[in-house]
């Protein structure tokens, strides 16, 4: 799966780096909007907002006071692409409607095939993966193991913030 030709991105967290691969010839709509998000800087000071320690750890649209954060139009969901969520990987997150993804992303850090691709309708459409971690996988799984709690009417969120310090294309 991995090729030269693929963008690569390095999140800078206060946890650590996650460099990552970009799958453009998989999900290239995906990996687009992304893209547009980190060279614009959108990341910068974003925290990690969702852990599941035994299932993801999401970030990409709030800041440290769960404030969201003002996000361009979604995308379409390309689910449907045949790459699978499996531990590592990056997939976009939405809401119950389909093509609803903006700008929050989330790392599996277990396979989680029910979050794949397994028909039309919205409980089964699944979320597009677009990419996986290259190398810092070690500092998503600590990221992982974070205590976390309720925080602005959310749950799973970690009680000390892991802030997204910054996102830029590597390489």
């Amino acid at each position: 799966m991995t090729s030269e030709n693929n963008p690569q991105v390095m999140i800078e967290t206060s946890a650590g780096n996650i460099k990552i691969e970009l799958f453009k010839d998989k999900s290239p709509i995906s990996v687009r909007n992304f893209l547009s998000y980190v060279n614009e800087g959108f990341y910068d000071g974003l925290v990690f907002h969702r852990v599941i320690k035994n299932f993801m750890i999401q970030g990409g649209g709030m800041d440290a006071s769960m404030q969201e954060k003002k996000t361009r139009f979604a995308i379409k969901n390309e689910a449907a692409n045949g790459l699978t969520n499996k531990r590592g990987t990056l997939a976009m997150a939405r809401t119950g409607v389909i093509d609803s993804a903006t700008s929050q992303f989330f790392i599996n850090v277990q396979d989680n095939n029910f979050l794949d691709y397994r028909g039309k309708t919205p409980d089964l459409f699944g979320y597009a993966v677009f990419g996986q971690v290259l190398e810092g996988m070690e500092i998503v799984d600590a990221i992982r193991e974070v205590k976390t709690g309720s925080k602005g009417g959310h749950g799973d969120v970690p009680l000390e913030p892991v802030t997204i310090l910054s996102a830029k294309i590597a390489g």
